[in-house]
């Protein structure tokens, strides 16, 4: 069924044009994600789609029946009710509903009632459908439904009586989208919601998303998150959007794929323009061949000429180097501890933590945990309650702020580079902001003018200007969007010092991370390799834990768990390699075949089949790829047998 569709949407703010000819369509169990750049128009297109904003042309079709519901962008709950009162004040009517059927249940005891038989009859019928219409509406469900979304978005059962005015803003946005979920509409729109999750929340929505019933659309972000719950992407850029089936990182490949494709035949075709003019402009003035060059030129004057295929928008450009090398062990903490307050309970205790010369090392756990705490005391900002630090030989530290206080405010973007260089040309100073998107007067404007992605760009753009080789970096990605990330990435790879890093960005953690440190309250567990390899540790010791606890039961009982257990474990284990066999396989098919389609569109092109050693080489190639792709089909399908 078709939720919603949009067709030719245009919106212009005065006279700058934001969106154009946008198309897209929604349909039941549609998992859907919205991409661009900062600024591209995502968040108005989603205002646009609830409601909440007006727009230019084009149309939009939505039935009546078809429910919406939209969590904008940094919106919080406001309320003065408790948090249990506020989530339940959305079933009050399953409540009104209740209270009907406790009153008909009276009036089953009255015994005047039970004497008339026809009007008995007629209450009983009547309170048997109104039962089973309560029982389908969720009347003996929505209680269980609120305690499974405050807890999966981290509001344990001792927080349900706190008044939601006494909550931080994050609490208050985690409420928002909880309340949204709850009511279940039909089209779930949901604008940056990963926003003030940490990992384990992060993965319960996964979840909770995936189950869900009707359609989502989503702005985010975290690649991650949309890796794993969508199966649609639109990208909006250049003011208009192009669809891609899959999820985002399939999307990144078929974007890449259909550049490539469409630049082939763009070249090919000017090309052929080329020669055509060459021969028309040889041949038009000889008696000889004046009507053939005429004939070339109609159809040089039909032919429809394509566009040059517009590449990725301008991205950032920059690379992390170093002063000069550190010793082998870069950090080395024993046994810390920190609180604010003597009296106060610790936030952290029993830390170790040993980072080598050219390790990147995650820092991943709960809100509240003390990670960026832990970033702050390695600085000295703050001092441990207990416990050493110590720095190794030769080790500068680069510090990144995720709230940016490095910044000053009431600088110009220029001035904050080169008041700390301030030997440097102005021209280089330039040059180096230009690399982080900040040209022409836009490095005049004062820093406290800047968006938060912009504020993110020039604190990138003064740490690599330190050369440090020790980077610790506290929410990197925050603000910055989906292409900034990637090139950020791509610079932080490369980079030869040692990182130490927070973030609660999982697929930027899986690019950059060789270690894992999981902090907890009283202890670190430290695992050597990026995050996947972390989840999969994670749930091997849950599933390990499991077993321990049924070990309790019985020794014999335990025996054949254990034996069990062990066999699931090989099992799940070959699962796991099977399936990434069976991607690999298909990735491989997918490439044969754009290279078998490829030679298929040289022996059409006469200059190729005319020359027969040329068309012979071509032909058997295709046959070498043809055997491996039978091959390889053979083996997917054995596969999944």
């Amino acid at each position: 069924m078709i939720y919603l569709q949009v067709n030719n949407l245009t919106k212009r703010f005065g006279a700058e044009l934001i969106l154009s000819n946008i198309k897209l369509e929604i349909k039941n169990q549609d998992r859907i994600a919205i991409v661009g750049r900062n600024g591209a128009g995502k968040s108005t297109l989603l205002n646009i789609i609830s409601g909440q904003l007006s727009y230019d042309e084009g149309e939009i079709h939505k039935p009546k029946d078809v429910s919406l519901g939209y969590l904008a962008q940094h919106s919080g709950l406001d309320s003065t009710e408790t948090i249990w009162d506020e989530m339940v004040k959305i079933f009050t009517y399953l409540k009104k509903e209740e209270q009907a059927l406790r009153n008909m249940e009276q009036q089953m005891g009255d015994p005047e009632l039970i004497a008339n038989t026809e009007q008995y009859e007629q209450l009983l019928a009547n309170y048997d459908q109104k039962q089973e219409d309560f029982k389908q509406a969720g009347g003996y469900q929505y209680e269980a439904d609120v305690k499974a979304v405050l807890n999966g978005l981290d509001f344990p059962e001792t927080m349900w009586t706190t008044s939601i005015a006494t909550l931080s803003g994050g609490q208050k946005t985690r409420l928002a989208l909880g309340k949204l979920l709850l009511t279940k509409p039909n089209i779930l729109i949901l604008d940056e919601p990963t926003n003030h999750l940490d990992i384990q929340t992060l993965t319960w929505l996964e979840t909770y998303l995936n189950s869900y019933q009707g359609a989502v659309v989503i702005v985010s972000h975290d690649r991650y998150f949309l890796d794993k719950t969508v199966n649609i992407v639109y990208e909006i850029s250049r003011h208009h959007s192009t669809k891609f089936h899959g999820n985002y990182s399939h999307y990144l490949k078929q974007k890449a794929a259909n550049y490539d494709k469409d630049l082939k035949l763009y070249e090919k075709q000017q090309n052929e323009i080329k020669k055509t003019e060459e021969f028309i402009q040889k041949n038009i003035v000889r008696a000889s061949t004046t009507k053939r060059a005429q004939s070339r030129r109609k159809q040089l004057e039909k032919m429809d000429v394509m566009d040059k295929p517009a590449g990725d928008e301008s991205s950032a450009k920059f690379s992390f180097t170093i002063e000069k090398r550190s010793g082998n062990d870069v950090l080395k903490i024993n046994d810390l501890a920190f609180h604010y307050q003597p009296s106060d309970p610790y936030i952290f205790s029993n830390l170790h933590l040993h980072i080598e010369r050219g390790d990147s090392v995650a820092l991943v756990g709960p809100n509240g945990v003390g990670k960026s705490t832990l970033l702050k005391t390695i600085i000295g900002q703050l001092q441990p309650a207990s416990g050493h630090i110590q720095l190794g030989a030769n080790v500068e530290i680069g510090y990144y702020d995720q709230e940016q206080t490095q910044l000053n405010t009431k600088k110009t973007v220029l001035n904050e580079l080169w008041d700390d260089y301030p030997m440097m040309n102005e021209k280089d100073i330039r040059t180096i902001l230009g690399n982080f998107l900040f040209s022409g007067d836009d490095v005049l404007r004062n820093v406290s003018a800047l968006s938060g992605g912009e504020k993110a760009r020039l604190a990138l753009a003064k740490l690599m200007m330190e050369k440090s080789n020790f980077l610790l970096l506290d929410e990197p990605t925050n603000h910055l969007d989906l292409d900034s990330k990637e090139v950020l990435e791509a610079a932080l790879i490369d980079y030869p010092g040692s990182i130490l890093f927070v973030s609660h960005d999982r697929y930027f953690i899986n690019k950059l991370a060789t270690h894992i440190l999981e902090m907890q309250a009283n202890k670190t567990t430290l695992y050597i390799g990026d995050y996947d390899y972390y989840v999969e540790k994670k749930q091997e010791e849950q599933e390990l834990a499991e077993l321990k606890k049924s070990e309790k039961q019985t020794v014999e009982k335990t025996e054949t768990t254990k034996s069990n257990f062990e066999k699931e474990k090989q099992h799940k284990k070959e699962q796991r390699k099977k399936e990434r066999r069976i991607q690999d396989i298909e990735d491989q098919i997918e490439q044969l075949e754009s290279e078998m389609e490829e030679i298929d569109t040289l022996l059409c092109d006469p200059d190729v089949f005319q020359d027969h050693e040329k068309a012979l080489e071509l032909t058997t190639k295709n046959d070498t790829l043809k055997e491996k792709l039978e091959a390889l089909m053979e083996e997917w399908e054995t596969l999944h047998e």
